[in-house]
């Protein structure tokens, strides 16, 4: 593919709610290609639409992108803030004659639409009803009537090589010549784009595959503005496990609640990357590194994404089993405290220990919420009991408090050091003549209260000594049904 001398890409929301996973998968997309082939990635906030668009949703834009860690290249731009150009433009396409002024009212409009709809005809503009006189609409002008500015849709097709779609071709006289300035003198949307992506010098319009249909009309513009026309890559839709466009029926769709949800800006990044992406050579798993170096637009796909959330939980689970114990704790320490677990004094007095748990506790999560889970019970002076772990594994209540006042003996006597603990205890199966799983199983329930944890020797030695024995004495009294 031959690369112009200076890649120039956008990302371009509008403000008019949070940045969504279909929007964050753009920003991604036109992201790594920067980074990949080398230019300019620009954050452009469409913010045409007063009504809607709110400072709470820019900075939640601006928020999302930072957690991902999408930067941008130059200072932000806003649309509203460039409106004389816009309607400047609009001023040279109507002197050369690419655009007429329509004094047409939005009543006009109404009347020939209900009449189309009486008649069961689909309404389209025709440019006749707006067509006068030099001398009438001069008259007009000066007379101060309001008119909306139109483009004069050319004959013939309008084609383009789309690098995802391929070709795609429009004929022109399917495109009713449309508004580009509005009577009160606000651009619309296609032109508004075309207007700024000429002025930013754009060299690859990457978005979603819901635009296709505006791109006719955009290259209009481009060549009516003789303006170089950059190229475009409409990128598949994503869809809910039913098939149907992702929704907030579907769950969460803005990218700052998974944030929240303890997902990893690296696992996010990396789900939505394999989201109408392939990298090639069945590879899942990837850093950010090694998404910017397999990145290309050949490995686009046309066909719809399907977001699916368990793989999502998977792909984080394994970025938590991939990034170290010192990365995680300034994602996890915050968790932690705001929990009431502990303080951030206590860990960074504690940090040794700390890193060494958090490093076993990470390869056996999906989620952080689930490492401060897990984490909840070494800072705790007591355990609860899963009702299922019991159930496996206390069935049998009296051989299990048995069995855990002589696994107390035992560690009383042995040394606190994870091999010499697993000796003993392999010993004391031995004795007793059964698997070492009919100990460490009903020891691993009363030390954390559940079904699974690190390795039983781990947590004893996390634990230490007195917590580990204190723990085995509450589990024998439950037991016996004794309070302690």
């Amino acid at each position: 593919m031959a690369l112009p001398l200076s890649n120039r890409l956008r990302f371009a929301p509008s403000p008019t709610g949070y940045l969504h996973v279909g929007g964050a998968r753009t920003a991604l997309f036109n992201w790594l290609y920067i980074r990949r082939y080398g230019g300019q990635f620009l954050l452009r906030i469409e913010d045409t639409d007063r009504a809607r668009s709110t400072e709470e949703s820019t900075r939640a834009i601006f928020e999302g992108l930072e957690w991902l860690g999408l930067t941008w290249d130059e200072e932000v731009t806003h649309q509203g803030a460039n409106i004389e150009r816009h309607k400047a433009d609009a001023q040279k396409l109507l002197a050369s004659g690419h655009a007429y002024r329509d004094f047409t009212t939005a009543e006009e409009i109404d009347r020939l639409r209900a009449d189309a709809e009486s008649r069961g005809a689909t309404f389209r503009f025709d440019r006749t009803t707006a067509q006068l006189p030099d001398e009438e609409i001069q008259r007009r002008v000066a007379r101060g009537d309001p008119f909306a500015i139109r483009f004069l849709v050319p004959e013939g097709v309008t084609s383009w090589d789309d690098l995802v779609h391929g070709t795609i071709s429009f004929p022109n006289k399917d495109v009713d010549d449309f508004v580009i300035l509005r009577s009160d003198g606000s651009p619309v949307y296609n032109f508004a784009v075309v207007s700024d992506d000429v002025a930013a010098r754009i060299t690859l319009v990457m978005r979603g595959d819901d635009h296709i249909s505006n791109t006719p009309k955009q290259i209009m513009l481009y060549q009516a503005m003789g303006a170089a026309l950059p190229q475009f890559a409409h990128l598949p839709m994503i869809h809910g496990m039913d098939g149907k466009k992702l929704s907030k029926r579907h769950g969460a769709t803005a990218v700052g609640d998974y944030q929240h949800e303890g997902i990893l800006p690296s696992a996010m990044n990396n789900f939505l990357a394999l989201l109408g992406w392939s990298p090639g050579g069945d590879r899942e798993v990837m850093t950010m590194q090694e998404m910017i170096e397999f990145f290309s637009t050949e490995g686009l796909l046309r066909k719809a994404a399907i977001f699916d959330p368990k793989k999502l939980e998977w792909m984080n689970g394994q970025h938590l089993s991939r990034i170290t114990a010192e990365e995680l704790e300034s994602i996890v320490n915050p968790m932690l405290v705001e929990a009431g677990l502990t303080t951030a004094d206590d860990l960074v007095a504690r940090r040794e220990w700390w890193l060494k748990l958090l490093d076993l506790l990470r390869v056996r999560a999906r989620t952080t919420h689930d490492v401060v889970r897990q984490a909840a019970t070494y800072f705790t002076e007591t355990v609860e009991y899963e009702p299922e772990a019991v159930a496996k594994h206390w069935k049998d209540r009296e051989s299990a408090a048995t069995t855990l006042r002589a696994v107390r003996e035992r560690l009383a006597e042995s040394e606190w050091d994870a091999a010499k603990m697993e000796e003993a205890l392999r010993q004391l199966a031995e004795e007793r003549g059964v698997s070492s799983g009919k100990v460490f199983q009903p020891l691993r329930v009363a030390l954390v209260g559940q079904l699974a944890s690190p390795g039983i020797f781990d947590v004893l030695e996390s634990l230490g000594r007195e917590k580990s024995l204190a723990r085995l004495d509450r589990a024998s009294a439950f037991l016996s049904r004794i309070e302690v």
